[in-house]
């Protein structure tokens, strides 16, 4: 199946185009506020128009003469965007001055020789419409009107720059819907959306190993600046995600797929969780809403600890939240290259603060020299297969019958009756709930018996 084409929106910050990007692919999927320089990665969405689908871009605020840090890698990965481009579409704000900005950014475009579409955004009455001519001066003759804001004038935008392109799809309205979460090969958001690919499931995760494997999500969270999107960027063999010694540095999040082994693996690499409260800017708190929202709808978390700084209160936090929602868990200490104490000695400062995942794998890795990345694979793939592990009635009551229990009620039978995470329920003689000590000795004879190694379990007793 050949590739997409591909649409790219450039402009210099804060003239509308996350607004535009989530107009067009009708989502959420860039962060949209007054801020400016919200969006710095580049973020893919999937659309169409009348049946013609293509692949939307949309980049960071290009400024072109800065020469710091984040402006300068905003640009690097624009250029990385525009150079397989099949259309550009250069967005202006047409309630303010041409800038020295948009004359350079104009100047860069009309280089690069890609067809290029000048919208000129913020125009949301026809009054307003006769201020659009003095941007003709910026050399381009397809220019159009448009209001992101309030979906006006897309129809002529969209018609223009997709006029050439193939037909995939059937036509569903002016703008097609056909959005896979900003991976250009992802699937649905749903955590359980591929549950019916796998069949009911009772081996051990030694011999899951060999079943057919749906796609599988992956988020990987953390505090800020411990490594995330260096190591997304080695995972996907490119410099995907900016990387900067600038903590916070991402914001919206980074997603892309990779096929490892004949399996799909969707990563995103989520904003740098902080603690309530210590957001100020609404960018960052908005960064924080949306990392949360990424971590319910994975399948797997990696949870990236930076091992120069070794065990914070934060990492606990955020690992907390994975575990809240029930997500399948693998920790990687990152940076292990710079580590000043051995992997015993970590390993046990990881048990001591993280005691609610002692079921999670840990995984001490470079991402930056990528030592230790690719043994990741296999980790999320055994994770996710516990997570999706099914154990029948018959062999839970063999279970039951096996074990040697001394906690006051008595388990007549169990039942599982979820997955993703695996989830119990044992009937009892009694009215209210197990003892928390016996929860816990329930569920680590599950573990001794069936794996669900790197997966919660959540347990529930009912009166028979």
């Amino acid at each position: 199946m050949s590739e997409l084409p591909s649409v790219v929106i450039v402009g210099r910050p804060n003239v509308g185009k996350s607004t535009l990007f989530n107009a067009i692919t009708r989502t959420r999927r860039s962060i949209v506020g007054d801020e400016p320089g919200i969006t710095r990665d580049r973020i893919y969405g999937a659309a169409a128009y009348r049946g013609r689908p293509f692949t939307l871009i949309d980049t960071g605020g290009i400024i072109t003469d800065d020469d710091a840090l984040i402006p300068s890698e905003i640009l690097k990965q624009a250029h990385v965007a525009l150079k397989n481009a099949s259309h550009v579409i250069f967005l202006i704000d047409g309630r303010a001055e041409i800038t020295g900005a948009d004359r350079e950014l104009a100047a860069m475009l009309r280089k690069l020789g890609k067809p290029v579409a000048l919208a000129v955004n913020k125009i949301d009455s026809p009054k307003r419409e006769g201020l659009t001519h003095e941007f003709y001066s910026l050399g381009f003759k397809d220019l159009f009107a448009v209001s992101a804001e309030h979906h006006l004038g897309l129809d002529d935008l969209l018609e223009h720059v997709t006029h050439d392109f193939p037909e995939g799809v059937a036509e569903s309205g002016p703008t097609d819907a056909v959005l896979k979460r900003g991976s250009r090969r992802s699937r649905s958001d749903a955590p359980d959306s591929d549950a019916q690919d796998l069949e009911p499931d009772t081996s051990k995760p030694s011999d899951v190993s060999r079943r057919p494997v749906p796609p599988i999500k992956v988020a990987i969270i953390g505090r800020p600046n411990v490594g995330k999107s260096t190591l997304l960027n080695a995972f996907v063999g490119a410099e995907r995600a900016i990387v900067s010694p600038v903590a916070g540095t991402t914001r919206d999040a980074v997603d892309e797929t990779v096929e490892h082994k004949g399996v799909e693996y969707s990563f995103v690499d989520t904003a740098g969780i902080r603690r309530q409260g210590k957001t100020k800017l609404m960018a960052e708190k908005l960064s924080v809403v949306m990392a949360r929202r990424h971590l319910r709808m994975c399948n797997v978390a990696l949870l990236v600890l930076d091992a120069t700084e070794g065990m914070l209160a934060l990492d606990a936090t955020i690992a907390g939240y994975a575990h809240e929602e029930g997500r399948a868990i693998v920790v990687v200490v990152n940076k292990w290259d710079q580590a000043k104490i051995g992997k015993r000695k970590f390993a046990e400062e990881i048990a001591d603060h993280l005691k609610f995942l002692d079921y999670a794998p840990v995984a001490f890795i470079s991402a930056k020299d990528r030592e230790g990345v690719m043994g990741l694979y296999g980790m999320i793939r055994r994770a996710f297969h516990s997570a999706s592990q099914r154990v029948t009635t018959g062999q839970l009551n063999q279970f039951v019958k096996s074990l040697k229990w001394e906690h006051g009620a008595k388990i007549y039978y169990m039942t599982q009756v979820d997955v993703r995470p695996p989830k119990f329920i044992a009937f009892t003689d009694k009215a209210q709930n197990l003892h928390f000590s016996a929860e816990r000795f329930l569920i680590n004879r599950l573990r001794e018996k069936f794996g669900f190694e790197g997966t919660p379990i959540v347990l529930e007793s009912k009166r028979r």
